[in-house]
């Protein structure tokens, strides 16, 4: 295929170096948005004058023909193109001939570039939102069947304090409704129209920016053209709010592989949701979690790519900005198949209520109950701390726990242990105390529910 640009030139490019330049292998998916901005382009050159109503409309309709030729594998991208913006726009001239060759007047393929990924990206955060809302509903509802399974919380991966699965799986609904915030604050940011920045100084043309961004649905065209054509602040930032959805789905499937293990047993995946191993007939292996997990440095590694990419460039445009679709495309695909894989894996999950529970009863998570229980009694909490923990100390030496120690070895150490001691550390009376705002007692957790729905709009 010709260059646009070879005026200038008295040799063909080399053809690695051509191959080495050429991006229409992964920019190709934005053929669509690249056809939107040139509708929109071209609908302002015919109202501004700049070229006839009539070539105007003639454009127009070439490119909605060329939209439906690709949509319907009618025409297939020229792989020797250098990018979708160059092969859509060469197809339109020799469709149209010298009609379609004033499509590009006022307009610059940098500032085309920059209106194109916003589209495009702007579309993906819409079914990213989607996805991400999908998986946070899909908790919560597994959230309200289990406001009095009681299993241990964690601190430092040793039992800590008794909670419900209710309120463990509230925490992820509440990183998750953060992460569909900064998916909104990103579409917010970046919903602002580069086209009319031209290479970086804007036209000499009477060109109406407003109307383009009006027709392309920004909320106003940018201010400078030097940052139309060189920010790719949102790339960033878009890939900033995606290693997070993926940095809380990696710390979930960690607690899900160990979750489904033998030494825990708290849940067992579904048999469409796990694979086997090639040797040894009794695994069941959670994959899909651990490919999660592994998948999660791949964004972050994105993520890296376009910070170290823009942070020496110079202003305007830099070859080096072609390097940001890559790696955003690249997080943006592994993240829309992370969530739709984890969703289905979650709802079909069985969880085993008496395994929690059993759990719960191990490792003395009553204990800072028993120092409570104290402290009521009128004895200071750091010596309260004290009793409980030679207390333990003795539980541990004989193979007892709070609850099975008999009552006078309580009595040795204060008489104002008395038998409804063994209620008040009851795992049951541990959870329904703990109503403080934002805790794990079934009242408490009723409220985070009625929350996490106004919040999920549900």
């Amino acid at each position: 295929m010709a260059k646009m640009w070879a005026g200038r030139f008295s040799k063909e490019v080399d053809e690695t170096v051509n191959a080495f330049n050429s991006s229409i292998a992964f920019d190709g998916r934005m053929y669509k948005h690249d056809i939107q901005g040139s509708i929109a382009h071209a609908t302002m050159l015919g109202d501004c004058g700049i070229i006839t109503k009539e070539d105007s409309l003639t454009i127009i309709e070439g490119l909605k023909g060329i939209l439906a030729d690709i949509e319907s594998g009618t025409l297939e991208f020229d792989m020797t193109a250098e990018d979708i913006h160059m092969f859509i726009e060469a197809e339109l001239t020799n469709r149209l001939g010298d009609v379609g060759k004033r499509l590009h007047t006022s307009r610059s393929r940098n500032d085309q570039v920059a209106v194109d990924i916003r589209l495009y990206l702007r579309d993906e955060i819409e079914e990213i939102y989607s996805l991400v809302k999908e998986l946070a509903v899909a908790i919560y509802n597994l959230a309200k069947e289990h406001t009095e399974t009681v299993m241990p919380g964690y601190t430092h991966l040793q039992r800590a304090q008794p909670i419900t699965f209710a309120h463990h799986l509230l925490a992820y609904v509440q990183m998750l409704v953060r992460d569909l915030d900064r998916l909104n604050d990103t579409a917010k940011r970046m919903n602002y129209c580069p086209l009319g920045s031209g290479a970086l100084a804007g036209t000499t043309y009477k060109i109406n920016r407003k109307q383009t961004a009006e027709l392309l649905g920004f909320t106003a065209p940018m201010a400078n053209s030097l940052d139309g054509v060189s920010d790719r602040d949102f790339c960033v930032e878009l890939n900033c709010a995606l290693s997070l959805i993926m940095t809380h789905l990696s710390r979930f499937s960690e607690e899900i592989i160990m979750w489904c293990s033998w030494e825990f047993k708290f849940i067992e995946l579904d048999d469409a949701y796990a694979t086997g191993s090639s040797i040894m007939p009794q695994k069941k292996n959670p994959d899909i979690t651990e490919l999660i997990r592994g998948k999660t440095g791949r964004v972050n590694g994105d993520l890296i790519t376009l910070l170290t990419m823009l942070k020496g460039l110079p202003l305007a445009y830099n070859k080096d900005m072609q390097e940001d679709k890559e790696a955003i495309f690249d997080a943006i695909d592994n993240v829309k198949l992370c969530v739709k894989t984890f969703t289905p894996m979650l709802t079909t999950m069985r969880v085993n209520k008496e395994n929690m529970r059993n759990a719960a009863a191990k490792g003395f998570i009553n204990a800072t109950d028993c120092a409570d229980y104290l402290v009521k009694k009128g004895i200071p909490f750091r010596d309260a701390y004290k009793i409980t923990g030679t207390l333990v100390a003795e539980c541990i030496s004989k193979e007892l726990t709070l609850e099975t120690l008999p009552l006078e070895s309580y009595q040795k150490m204060t008489d104002l242990f008395t038998e409804d001691v063994y209620e008040a550390i009851s795992l049951e009376t541990c959870v329904k105390e703990r109503k403080s705002e934002g805790g794990p007692a079934p009242d408490a957790v009723k409220i985070q529910l009625e929350i996490a729905k106004e919040q999920l709009g549900i």
